[in-house]
């Protein structure tokens, strides 16, 4: 695994599954990481999983003050090496049924919140920094409950291409993380026979016919912010298991 000793690494949304696997394996690799979440006690349940090193900052990634108040938390503290952009959460509807709440909430967590936390943290890295951000094949599934979801983290694959532009001039690379089925608790909001039915549907059509590990996806986020990467950026790193081949 790539050393990241003497790193400074800033998580959004790392108290569970993907980004909680990556802020402990940065932090086994010597980073110091600082790791956002809403739910203050998912954020003291990590103070407890988590070696004491790892900084945990409240912040809601819909708040429209969540890149000021990230940028207050961690300015004048040195600068990050790597940015993971990684909160963000999913519902489903029929089309039918979306109305402006639904589709304002799920907006503003998932790609407003990212917008304002870059914009805000960019005079925060330095150069040669990574920006990893969390997208989802959702956004080339074309599932019928999914469309908003899918919607937005369609907007972040974008968004990633014109970030790795804007800042490819002070050497910061932009690339995003597109996992597929992943074995965390970001299902959670779907009743269990909803769920397993969902899982085993995913995975008939998955190469590899088995849900992925937080670990295995957050193993190729690792790759993306580490120096072993260093000639990628705009790129799309997809962890499914086959699930998008085409």
């Amino acid at each position: 695994m790539a050393t990241f000793s003497g790193k400074r690494i800033l998580i959004t949304g790392g108290t569970s599954g993907i980004g909680l696997a990556g802020a402990r394996k940065l932090a086994e690799a010597g980073a110091q990481v600082i790791l956002t979440g809403r739910n203050l006690q998912k954020l003291e349940e990590c103070r407890r999983l988590l070696p004491g090193s790892v900084r945990l900052i409240q912040n809601d990634s819909a708040d429209p003050e969540t890149g000021k108040q990230l940028l207050e938390a961690i300015r004048g503290d040195g600068g990050l090496d790597g940015l993971w952009l990684n909160a963000g959460y999913a519902d489903i509807a029929p089309v039918d049924q979306v109305d402006s709440t639904f589709f304002d909430r799920m907006m503003n967590a998932n790609v407003r919140g990212p917008v304002l936390q870059l914009a805000a943290l960019s005079g925060e890295l330095k150069p040669g920094a990574s920006v990893v951000v969390t997208s989802s094949t959702s956004t080339y599934e074309g599932a019928a409950m999914a469309s908003v979801y899918a919607a937005t983290k369609g907007a972040l694959v974008s968004l990633c291409r014109c970030w790795a532009s804007a800042l490819a001039g002070r050497g910061v690379r932009v690339n995003t993380l597109i996992p597929g089925a992943i074995a965390t608790p970001f299902r959670d909001f779907m009743s269990e026979d909803v769920r397993s039915n969902f899982e085993a549907e995913v995975v008939g059509r998955t190469a590899l016919q088995r849900i992925g590990t937080p670990d295995e996806a957050a193993a190729v986020a690792l790759f993306l912010l580490s120096d072993e990467s260093s000639y990628v950026t705009g790129a799309q790193y997809v962890v499914d298991g086959g699930l998008t081949m085409v």
